[in-house]
């Protein structure tokens, strides 16, 4: 290993695997911008990056074929569930519903598990690796950190109630939407060596699960709720800049691109807000509820609906370039590449479209609904859907996809 990756692991090796963060309020002396001796960006973490535009410059093949298979979910809660990612070991994590986090190889040998939570929803959120460190909350309302290479615990941190957001990692901090029972909600800047919460916000309401944003460009944090609002902070200081209300729960991560972020709402839209000012630049009508994860790139946003349906909607002007029916729901996470458009669907099916025109160019039968987000690599397409039916004595799997 490296000399900076020794430097790193030694440091964190020195802070200690039990700290349990405060929940109090805005920390003043909190600046996000200050030198660390952690990494300034997450080697992967979810919709692959900052801005969570869900694209990855890469090819997929002409046709596919399994692999491998290995169970993950067991539960049946319908939310998407967490999606795979792949590590600077080599090896793919993941977290699932059954409240583990494992590192499986690309040959599909489990390398380590460990079981993070006993909540009955387990974790639905999609690890960040960074300083050789897996990051992920669950639905015990804690974030915890694991060792990459082993999955020891260094640190786990109560936040709330519960915690269905993936983590954002920036800087040697992780900014992640916490649940509240009453219902209420908050988001935090927990630090990423000691778990110590650096920063807190209670102002978002109503059960907060989607993924927290962060347009360093245009000085933004952004995040949706279930109570309608879209919500931003300013950025690096973190102030109350502005919210949005879209009229129905916003679930999803929210996108940026172009200094717009762009938000699926049940209220059955996608909506554009400037990001500095959070004023309406467009409104797309679905036929259904929306919330999943929306990919963005080249000018076109790229989302899902309850109404069956992914929709090719331009960024700038909001109109429809096209549209493609599956069988069933779309609530998990689409990904774009160069040429085409991965999306799963409750119908069990994993769909290859061309991003210009919308046409399959192939599409893989599974066993469960598929909601992950699908990691592509240079060789590979890894993904997990639910439990069939879910229940969980029908397991639903975590696949790998390579070229036919």
């Amino acid at each position: 290993m490296h000399g900076t990756g020794q430097t790193r692991r030694a440091f964190l090796a020195t802070l200690g695997a039990t700290t349990v963060g405060t929940l109090a309020g805005c920390q003043a002396e909190f600046d996000p911008l200050a030198s660390t001796a952690l990494d300034e960006h997450a080697a992967t973490q979810f919709r692959q990056g900052l801005l969570n535009q869900g694209y990855r410059d890469v090819s997929l093949p002409d046709s596919v074929e399994r692999a491998w298979e290995v169970p993950a979910n067991r539960g049946d809660h319908t939310a998407a569930k967490g999606s795979p990612v792949l590590a600077p070991t080599g090896d793919i994590v993941l977290a699932d519903d059954t409240g583990r986090v494992r590192a499986i190889s690309t040959d599909g040998e489990v390398q380590w598990e460990t079981t993070i939570t006993q909540a009955t929803r387990g974790s639905h959120g999609t690890p960040a690796v960074a300083n050789d460190t897996v990051y992920v909350g669950a639905y015990d309302g804690a974030l915890s950190a694991l060792d990459l290479e082993t999955g020891r615990r260094r640190w786990r941190t109560e936040l709330g109630d519960a915690i269905g957001a993936s983590p954002t990692y920036y800087n040697g901090s992780l900014y992640v939407a916490v649940e509240h029972a009453a219902p209420s909600g908050s988001v935090a800047a927990v630090n990423a060596a000691t778990g110590d919460v650096q920063w807190r916000d209670s102002r978002p309401t109503n059960h907060p699960h989607s993924t927290v944003a962060l347009d360093r460009e245009h000085g933004r944090l952004l995040f949706g709720s279930n109570d309608g609002y879209c919500y931003a902070w300013s950025f690096p200081d973190l102030e109350r800049a502005w919210r949005y209300d879209t009229g129905g729960d916003v679930k999803a991560p929210i996108a940026v691109a172009d200094g717009l972020a762009v938000a699926p709402s049940w209220a059955e839209t996608v909506t554009a807000v400037d990001v500095t000012d959070g004023t309406e630049e467009w409104t797309f009508s679905t036929d259904a509820d929306a919330m999943c994860a929306p990919a963005v790139h080249d000018g076109t946003v790229y989302v899902g609906s309850h109404d069956d349906r992914v929709y090719a909607i331009d960024l700038a002007t909001g109109e429809e370039r096209w549209r493609f029916e599956t069988g069933g729901w779309i609530i998990g996470s689409v990904v774009a590449t160069r040429d085409h458009v991965l999306v799963g669907s409750y119908d069990t099916r994993l769909y290859a479209l061309d991003r210009d025109s919308g046409e399959p160019v192939w599409t893989t039968a599974n066993r469960g609904h598929v909601t992950s987000a699908p990691l592509v690599t240079d060789d590979a397409i890894y993904y997990a859907e639910r439990a069939v039916d879910g229940e969980a004595d029908d397991p639903g799997m975590c696949y790998k996809l390579v070229p036919a």
